[in-house]
C-alpha cells in the first residue's frame, strides 16, 4: 500500500483523504488543532455549542454526492431541516425582508416590490440553473491544469449562456431595478472575493443555489458534516493524527521524502496539503522548490477576512431568525472597503446567526446562541480595541434594528478575526475564505494543484481550484485526489 500524507483536517483534506483510502492507499492525516474540521471545528461553553466558521448549508445535492461516493447518504449522518423563512434582511428597523422558502413564495414576494419581477424572477433562476449544472457538474471537477480543459464542447456551446464576461451587478440590474431586490441577489457573492461589480455573472449560479435548492441546517449544527465525515474516513481506514504540527517537508531531487511534525519525522509516497497553500508553499518547502514567488502571492486578490463573535444570550431575543442580514447601510461603500481601498468599515453591513432559534441543543434553556460575522480585508490589525468597536457597533444596530436589550445579557463573549485565523490555521494575511472568485482567479488561473518541482506534492482547498466554500471544497479533495491516482498509475 503507498502511503499519503494529508496536512490539514478541513474540508478538502479529509475529502482527499476519504476517496484515496477507498481506493486501497494507506492515508494519514496530520492536524495541527486539537480536534478535526478545520475552520469548520466547534467549541463548548457555559453550556452553549458553537461552529466556528461556517454556518450556511447550500447545495445539498453536493454533500449527498459526496457521500453517495460511498454507498452512503447525508441521512446516515445527521438530519437536515430545510429552513422557512430562509432568512432575514433588515434594511432598516421598518423595512425588514423574510426570504421564503420555495420559488413560487419568492415570485411572489418578488412580484409585491417590483411589479413584474415575479416572472423576471423565474427567467433568472432559470439562468441560474443552467450555470449550476454546467458549473457545479462539470467545471468545478476539473483539476485546472490547461487549457484544454475548458474546450469541452458544452463549455464551448454554452460560453455566452455562463455570462462569464459579464458582471454580477450588470447582469443582476438587467432583470431587476428595486434596490433592495439587487442587494438580495448581490449578497451570495460577497463573499467570494470581489464586489458584485467585478465578479463574473456564473456566479449568479449562487442565487440558483440559494433560492431553489434552499437553506438548510444540520441539526446539532454544521459541525456534524465533520463529524460525519470523520466517521466515514475512519471506516475507509485513514488514521488522524491531531496536535501534529507539520514543521517541514523534506525534499530530494524532485521528490517529497518526508515530513516532520513535532520533531518526529514521517515518510511518505505521497503529500496533500490541505492547510493554507502560502504556507505550505512558502514555510514548509525549501526555497528552491517554491512554485510560487512572494511576489506572486502578494499579487493575488483574497476574498475577505472575518470579525467574528460568539455569544451566549441568557434569554430569547425577539424578531431574529435562523439566518440574518444587516443591510442598513451603503452596501457598495462597505464592499470597496474590503476588496479596492482594503479598510475596517465605515458602516458595515453584517450577518448574524441564531442557530438556537432552530435546534435547542445549541444553547441552554431560554438561552440564545449569537453569531455575529462582520466581512473586512485582510491583512487589517484586529488589535483588540478595534474588535471591541465594532463590537459595539453591531450591537447597537442589533438592538437598535430588534427593539430587543441583548448587551446586558449577554454571558459569553468570544471574539476571533485576523490573528486567530493566522495563528489556528496559518491563514494567508488572515483570510476566511481563501481566494477571490475573479476573472483572472478562475480555474487554469487559479495556484496549481501541482507543484512542478515537488512531482508527489499536491495541493487541496480554498486556495486552489475550485475555490472558496464548503461544497467547493468537498469536490476540491475528489479532483486532487483523483489526479493524485491518475499520475500514479501512468
Amino acid at each position: 500500500m503507498k502511503k499519503v500524507a494529508v496536512i490539514g483536517s478541513g474540508f478538502a483534506g479529509m475529502s482527499a483523504a476519504t476517496f484515496l483510502a477507498s481506493k486501497g492507499y494507506s492515508v494519514t492525516v496530520f492536524e495541527k488543532n486539537d480536534t478535526v474540521g478545520g475552520r469548520a471545528r466547534k467549541f463548548e461553553s457555559n453550556g452553549f455549542v458553537y461552529d466556528m466558521g461556517p454556518s450556511w448549508y447550500w447545495m445539498p445535492d453536493v454533500f449527498e454526492k459526496y457521500f453517495n461516493s460511498f454507498g452512503k447518504s447525508v441521512s446516515d449522518y445527521y438530519d437536515l431541516k430545510r429552513l422557512d423563512p430562509s432568512y432575514r434582511i433588515f434594511y432598516s428597523k421598518a423595512d425588514v425582508l423574510d426570504i421564503p422558502a420555495g420559488v413560487d413564495a419568492l415570485c411572489a414576494m418578488f412580484e409585491q416590490i417590483e411589479a413584474g419581477s415575479g416572472l423576471q424572477l423565474k427567467k433568472f433562476l432559470a439562468e441560474g440553473e443552467y450555470k449550476y449544472q454546467v458549473g457545479i457538474n462539470k467545471l468545478v471537477y476539473k483539476p485546472g491544469l490547461s487549457v484544454g480543459e475548458l474546450l469541452d464542447s458544452e463549455l464551448i456551446r454554452g460560453i455566452f449562456k455562463l455570462h462569464v464576461f459579464e458582471s454580477v451587478s450588470d447582469y443582476v440590474k438587467k432583470y431587476f431595478k428595486d434596490p433592495r431586490l439587487v442587494q438580495l441577489l448581490e449578497f451570495p457573492v460577497l463573499f467570494l472575493g470581489a464586489p458584485a461589480s467585478k465578479t463574473p455573472a456564473l456566479y449568479t449560479l449562487m442565487n440558483y443555489a440559494d433560492m431553489s435548492l434552499g437553506t438548510w441546517y444540520p441539526m446539532g449544527g454544521m459541525h456534524k458534516i465533520v463529524e460525519a465525515m470523520e466517521k466515514l474516513a475512519k471506516e475507509k481506514g485513514v488514521s488522524f493524527k491531531t496536535s501534529a504540527n507539520v514543521e517541514k517537508i523534506e525534499v530530494k531531487d524532485d521528490r517529497a521524502t518526508a515530513l516532520s511534525t513535532n520533531g518526529i519525522k514521517h515518510e511518505f509516497d505521497y503529500v496533500i496539503a490541505g492547510a493554507d497553500y502560502h504556507h505550505v508553499e512558502q514555510h514548509l518547502l525549501p526555497p528552491n522548490v517554491h512554485r510560487y514567488t512572494e511576489a506572486y502571492w502578494d499579487k493575488r486578490v483574497m476574498a475577505p477576512s472575518s470579525l467574528i463573535y460568539y455569544l451566549g444570550i441568557n434569554k430569547k431575543v425577539d424578531n431574529l431568525l435562523h439566518h440574518n442580514l444587516v443591510f442598513d447601510s451603503d452596501f457598495g461603500q462597505h464592499a470597496k472597503e474590503i476588496y479596492e481601498s482594503p479598510q475596517w468599515p465605515t458602516d458595515p453591513l453584517f450577518y448574524v446567526s441564531v442557530p438556537s432559534k432552530t435546534d435547542d441543543s445549541v444553547a441552554p434553556k431560554e438561552c440564545e446562541n449569537i453569531f455575529l460575522l462582520m466581512p473586512v480585508a485582510p491583512g487589517l490589525d484586529d488589535h483588540e480595541s478595534v474588535r471591541e468597536k465594532y463590537f459595539n457597533l453591531m450591537i447597537g444596530k442589533l438592538e437598535h434594528l430588534t427593539g430587543a436589550s441583548i448587551k446586558e445579557h449577554i454571558i459569553y463573549k468570544r471574539s476571533y478575526a485576523h490573528a486567530n485565523f493566522i495563528e489556528d490555521y496559518n491563514s494567508f494575511k488572515g483570510n476566511a475564505y481563501g481566494l477571490a472568485n475573479t476573472i483572472m482567479q478562475t480555474a487554469n488561473l487559479k495556484p496549481s494543484i501541482i507543484n512542478k518541482k515537488v512531482k508527489n506534492l499536491f495541493y487541496t482547498g480554498q486556495l486552489t481550484v475550485p475555490g472558496p466554500g464548503v461544497p467547493p471544497s468537498l469536490i476540491s479533495g475528489q479532483v486532487v485526489a483523483k489526479e493524485l491516482m491518475r499520475r500514479d498509475n501512468s
